[in-house]
C-alpha cells in the first residue's frame, strides 16, 4: 500500500536509507495461519512507508519517460513468468491516444528460507535487462500486502509526482489499456482526489480467527469497512498517493490492504468513484474466450500468465465489430 524527500544516487540500482528515528519492524514469517497471522498483525505489520527502503530503485524513470498514466504491479519476486507475460502484452502499450504509459513491478524481498544467491540474482539481473523492478526491503508475504501497497503509493508521490494518473494492478490481471485511456481522457474525468475501479459496499470485517481474511478488533474496532476498491486493479489521479501516504502515519495498520486505503480515503474524506460503466471493471470473465469481452473490459481476472499471453493475441486479432 508511498515515499517523499528520499535522496537516492542515481544509479540502476539505488538504496534509500532508512530514517534515522525509525526502526523496520518487520517479521520473516509467511505463515498464512490464524495464530501467525494474528502475532505478525499486532505486533509487526507496520505500514507506513517510510519504514522500508529500496533496494533496486529506478529513481529517474518519469523524469526521462515523463509519463501521464503509470501503472504499477504488485508481483512476488518469484513470478518472473507473470512479469515476462505483462512485458508482453499490456505492459508494453508505452504510447497510448498519444499518452505515454509506463508499467513498473513492486516487489518486497524473498522470505530468507528462499533468498538463495541464486534467486536474488535474478531479480537484479532482471532488472538490469529490463529497467522496470522496484525492490524494497519488506518481506514479501501475504501478511504484507498492505505495507506493499503503501510502498507503491510512496514511490509514486516521490518519484513520479508528475504523473497525471497511477494505476494499482495486479499481476493476474487482463488490461484494456485503450478503454482505461479512453476512461481518463473523458472531459468530466476528475483530476483530483479521484480514485475509482470495483468498489466493495459496506463490507463487513471477518472475525473468524480461522480466516485469512481475520482482522482483530484490536485493529480495526468497527463492524464494516468503509466502501472500498478491490486492488486487483483501481485508477487513481496521482495527487492522492503523497495524501494517502501522510494519513497512513496516523492510522493503525491491518492486513487487508484494500480495506486499509479505504479507510485512509475515508480520514482523507475521499468518496470512491462509480466508474461511468462499472462493467468495465469485472472480478471474472466466465466461459470460454470471447473477444467482445475484453474489447469491451478495463479491467479483469485471469488465471495465468500463459492465459494471458493466449487471450492478449486473441484480443489483437481483430474481428468483427463488438
Amino acid at each position: 500500500m508511498p515515499k517523499t524527500g528520499v535522496s537516492v544516487t542515481k544509479t540502476t540500482t539505488t538504496t534509500t536509507p532508512f530514517p534515522t528515528t525509525v526502526k523496520s519492524t518487520i517479521r520473516t514469517s509467511i505463515s498464512t495461519t490464524a495464530s501467525t497471522l494474528m502475532a505478525t498483525t499486532r505486533q509487526d505489520h507496520a505500514a507506513y512507508p517510510r519504514q522500508y527502503r529500496f533496494l533496486i530503485n529506478e529513481p529517474e524513470v518519469c523524469q526521462r519517460q515523463k509519463p501521464f498514466l503509470v501503472l504499477m504491479v504488485p508481483v512476488h519476486p518469484g513470478n518472473e513468468w507473470a512479469r515476462d507475460a505483462i512485458r508482453s502484452t499490456w505492459g508494453n502499450e508505452t504510447v497510448v491516444q498519444g499518452k505515454v504509459v509506463t508499467t513498473l513491478f513492486l516487489l518486497g524481498s524473498l522470505h530468507p528460507d528462499v533468498a538463495t544467491p541464486s534467486a536474488k540474482k535474478r531479480v537484479y539481473n532482471e532488472s538490469a535487462w529490463h529497467h522496470d523492478i522496484l525492490l524494497s526491503d519488506f518481506v514479501d508475504s501475504y501478511l504484507n500486502l498492505t505495507i506493499k501497497t503503501m510502498v507503491i503509493m510512496d514511490w509514486l508521490a516521490t518519484y513520479c509526482p508528475g504523473a497525471a494518473y497511477a494505476m494499482k494492478i495486479d499481476s493476474d490481471m487482463f488490461l484494456n489499456v485503450e478503454n482505461l485511456m479512453s476512461l481518463l481522457l473523458m472531459p468530466q474525468t476528475p483530476k483530483q482526489n479521484y480514485i475509482t475501479g470495483y468498489t466493495m459496499w459496506n463490507r463487513p470485517v471477518v472475525r473468524d480467527p480461522q480466516s485469512k481474511w481475520y482482522v482483530s478488533e484490536e485493529l480495526y474496532p468497527k463492524p464494516n469497512y468503509p466502501n472500498y476498491l478491490l486492488g486487483m486493479g483501481y485508477l487513481l489521479s496521482n495527487d492522492l498517493p503523497e495524501k494517502l501516504v501522510r494519513v497512513s502515519k496516523d492510522i493503525k495498520p491491518f492486513n487487508i490492504e484494500d480495506a486499509y486505503v479505504g479507510v485512509c480515503l475515508t480520514h482523507l474524506k475521499i468518496v470512491v468513484s462509480i466508474p461511468p460503466d462499472p462493467s468495465q471493471f469485472r472480478a471474472y470473465t466466465s466461459g470460454p474466450f470471447k473477444r467482445c469481452d475484453y474489447v469491451n473490459v478495463i479491467t479483469t481476472i485471469l488465471g495465468s500468465a500463459k492465459q494471458l499471453l493466449e487471450y492478449w493475441a486473441g484480443y489483437k486479432e481483430g474481428g468483427p465489430p463488438c
